[in-house]
């Protein structure tokens, strides 16, 4: 499968093209949204068990706002029923990029745990006795942490970034559509660079006011995934549309 690589300014432009979709059907999107929100918070409600398995689910969910965009961006009218859609059609594997996505966060917080050490979040949670050193070498023992943990999180999340749409619309298996979403990023690190900074100063802009602009901020940035997917992956199939809507079996 052909796999473009763009110039960095696409960072940027990915989001306006994500504005461009969100802006055709905005009380939709936002509905969607608002009902993703929704089963988060409830999942989250339930110790342990909950965190788990919307972490598993999220490809599956996410997979249905991408069914969602393409549909907006072709002028069609989404509905709410899409979020689910791919629970029928593609719900194992996709499942299974959930898991090792899972087990990826699992890894990286346990190796930013590990790099940081016992004695520097003690210092951190207020049990140095006031000693300015040991604060100080709590600090530079998470930051280190951090940076560490985040090296190791980050393969994983470019494995998964465009895995969930390579599976539904392309009918790949899931470790062959990480493999490609993995090497997809790595060619793209430029413009993904580009999109994190504008997304980032969009996000801290947006929070100002109550967080309200999060309201079409957050529809928005799930566009502009589905608009640098199609720049990455041009080439997609003429039977996309019959491909994802048939049941795996």
């Amino acid at each position: 499968m052909q796999i473009n690589t763009v110039a960095a300014g696409r960072g940027w432009e990915w989001i306006a093209e994500g504005f461009r979709i969100f802006r055709k059907q905005p009380l939709t999107w936002i509905a969607l949204l608002v009902v993703m929100a929704v089963i988060w918070f409830a999942a989250m409600m339930v110790p342990l068990i909950g965190a788990l398995a919307i972490n598993l689910v999220s490809p599956v969910f996410f997979a249905g706002l991408m069914l969602a965009c393409r549909t907006t961006d072709e002028d069609g009218e989404p509905e709410i029923a899409q979020l689910f859609a791919a629970f029928r059609t593609h719900a194992n594997p996709l499942i299974t990029v959930g898991g090792i996505y899972l087990v990826g966060n699992i890894l990286a917080v346990a190796v930013m745990f590990s790099v940081a050490g016992g004695p520097a979040m003690a210092a951190l949670l207020g049990k140095s006795g006031g000693d300015i050193e040991a604060v100080r070498g709590a600090m530079r023992g998470l930051l280190t942490g951090v940076a560490i943990g985040t090296a190791v999180f980050l393969p994983v999340l470019m494995a998964v970034w465009f895995a969930p749409l390579l599976i539904v619309f392309h009918k790949l298996q899931p470790m062959a559509a990480m493999q490609l979403s993995l090497a997809a990023c790595w060619r793209n690190t430029l413009p993904f660079l580009v999109y994190g900074v504008f997304g980032l100063m969009l996000v801290v802009i947006a929070s100002i006011p109550l967080m309200l602009g999060l309201i079409v901020l957050l529809p928005v940035l799930v566009c502009s995934i589905y608009a640098s997917y199609k720049d990455i992956f041009p080439a997609a199939p003429a039977a996309t549309a019959e491909l994802s809507d048939t049941p795996e079996p």
